[in-house]
């Protein structure tokens, strides 16, 4: 369903190259994790998926779609990003999920979008916090309402980078648990950037080892060894 060929990127053309001839495939259903050191390209491979950095050459196919021909709107509707670092806004959580309706609604909110929300709100057990400020709450809280506005987008292909990072041992099974559920209820794609590779086995389907820029590994269970680690 996803298929990323070739994927290359340079902040400039005299720099090294941060991701160099990247290519892995992700069927439906499927979370893909890409492990690595920092520095490997992990974050920046996000980035070239979702537009943000305009990769030097390559493509990217979400539903036998080019990604680099969609217009924004279409883009949307077919990929959401949750970055690493979240910033709180000045709105409730109910509006800031909403916000994830955004490629859909044509003048106002419908009660389809309105319900879509709510759904997402329960199965992330933020309905305690759905009439709060977003910029009150706490950076677990802020990551979680961020996966959630992600999610409420419906996409083919979702991108987490580090969506673990700021939550405790507790909440980040249960937000892996969620949105692999989701993955296999909706036939979503998933990348996912985790370090803790315990987390990747146990949810994730494939992982793929960035180092130096390129893949050194990509697989199964199988290429978990003590060597590739």
């Amino acid at each position: 369903m996803v298929e990323i060929s070739d994927i290359t990127f340079a902040y400039d053309k005299s720099s090294r190259k941060i991701v160099e001839d990247i290519s892995f495939d992700i069927d439906r259903n499927e979370c893909i994790a890409i492990l690595g050191n920092n520095g490997a390209g992990k974050s920046t491979l996000l980035k070239c998926i979702d537009r943000i950095c305009q990769p030097e050459k390559g493509i990217v196919i979400v539903d036998s779609q080019n990604v680099f021909k969609m217009n924004k709107t279409v883009m949307a509707q077919n990929i959401a990003y949750v970055p690493q670092n979240n910033i709180s806004s000045n709105m409730t959580v109910f509006d800031a999920v909403l916000l994830g309706r955004k490629p859909y609604i044509k003048w106002d909110a419908t009660s389809e979008d309105r319900q879509i929300v709510c759904d997402i709100i329960n199965q992330m057990k933020l309905d305690y916090l759905a009439l709060r400020n977003v910029s009150e709450l706490s950076g677990g809280e802020v990551q979680k309402v961020m996966l959630a506005r992600a999610l409420a987008q419906e996409p083919k292909l979702l991108l987490l980078d580090e969506p673990t990072s700021n939550l405790d041992p507790y909440n980040q099974h249960e937000v892996l648990r969620i949105v692999k559920k989701i993955a296999k209820d909706h036939n979503i794609c998933v990348v996912i950037i985790i370090h803790d590779l315990n987390l990747a086995i146990r949810y994730c389907d494939r992982f793929v080892f960035l180092k130096d820029s390129r893949i050194f590994s990509y697989g199964g269970l199988e290429i978990m060894t003590p060597e590739n680690i």
